[in-house]
């Protein structure tokens, strides 16, 4: 009953404040002191760990004990406890939850609504997507001894739904290219950070490895597409625009530690998207998420209008370690900063593209 208090609480200031998503509690994911932080608090039967997906603390939970489990890996991360690049996975769930995108879209149930806040929706296109993002890299950690020797996984599934992986096996005959990625972002994180590279080096080794995997899962959940029927044009628009920005993001091996990753989720928008929404002059929307709407549809707009050549650019332009740094920092102007003009970041693409 605590629980459903909190939540409730942090839902209701979403709304009542009619401001940018709510991304952080006390300093962390959203609901993120709920969640289990040992492997040993996840349900079990058997002696297989059975933890529920479809429930925000467990898949939350996932995460948290992925984070962990991880850690002593990504000393060339940083100094930070928050600067692995895994803490973009939760944060980015908890937007999710509290912009609305877990619940049921059909209206057919009461899944994430008020009468269950903690409930994900299996109809949810953003819920299946984030599977995908969550349970696959799980089950990959668990197979390589992350969750301890010989920890067995299966999720739970509700009745009647067939369509999700629940196992290793079962992800990995369904999913081979995904899982065989995550597979070697798990076992190159324990190789590379054993060896003797330098930290600037294992880093941009590992981001390689970490986003060659994401976007595998990105790439896999294409199953998750009929799920878009649910929705508005203008919320599925956006969530393809969200899923090709992913690839600029991924190019550019950025670090979506605790700090990069608030900065840009926080102006992601902070409801679903209605017929009648046009950015960037959404009424009930802050002028950040204007904005970054703006941005997002003009990316996708521009890519789709050069045949997708925009996209092309920009991965050749992230030849190095040099331009991927460099890259990082033009994303971040373009999507943070108004001033920053679109036809600025033409033109640095072009010069960086020089360089390669």
């Amino acid at each position: 009953m605590l629980r459903l208090l909190v939540l409730g609480l942090v839902l209701a200031c979403a709304v009542s404040l009619s401001s940018s998503a709510v991304i952080l509690e006390n300093g962390a994911p959203i609901l993120w002191a709920q969640t289990a932080s040992q492997v040993t608090e996840l349900p079990m039967h058997d002696g297989i760990l059975v933890p529920d997906p479809w429930n925000y603390l467990h898949r939350m939970s996932l995460y948290r004990l992925m984070i962990a489990a991880t850690d002593p890996f990504m000393g060339s991360m940083g100094t930070n406890a928050t600067d692995s690049p895994l803490w973009g996975l939760p944060l980015q769930l908890g937007w999710m939850l509290t912009s609305g995108r877990l619940a049921d879209p059909t209206g057919a149930t009461t899944c994430g609504l008020e009468a269950e806040p903690l409930c994900i929706s299996t109809q949810s296109w953003w819920a299946c997507v984030n599977y995908f993002a969550s349970v696959l890299p799980f089950l990959s950690a668990a197979q390589h001894g992350f969750m301890g020797a010989g920890a067995q996984v299966q999720m739970q599934v509700p009745a009647g739904v067939q369509d999700y992986c629940t196992t290793y096996a079962d992800c990995k005959a369904k999913y081979p290219d995904a899982m065989s990625k995550w597979d070697a972002f798990f076992q190159g994180l324990k190789t590379t950070s054993e060896s003797l590279l330098p930290d600037d080096v294992k880093k941009d080794t590992i981001l390689g490895v970490y986003w060659d995997a994401l976007m595998a899962s990105t790439y896999a959940s294409a199953a998750c597409n009929p799920r878009q029927s649910h929705y508005s044009s203008l919320e599925v628009s956006f969530a393809h625009s969200w899923l090709n920005s992913a690839e600029y993001v991924a190019a550019a091996r950025f670090q979506t530690n605790m700090e990069k990753a608030v900065l840009f989720l926080t102006p992601l928008p902070s409801r679903i998207l209605q017929e009648g929404d046009s950015a960037p002059n959404i009424a009930d929307l802050t002028a950040e998420e204007n904005h970054t709407l703006y941005i997002f549809s003009w990316m996708k707009t521009i890519d789709s209008l050069l045949g997708g050549t925009l996209v092309r650019l920009w991965k050749g332009a992230m030849c190095s370690v040099n331009t991927r740094q460099k890259g990082a920092q033009v994303l971040e102007q373009l999507l943070l900063n108004p001033s920053f003009a679109t036809s600025t970041f033409l033109s640095i693409i072009s010069e960086m593209t020089t360089s390669c």
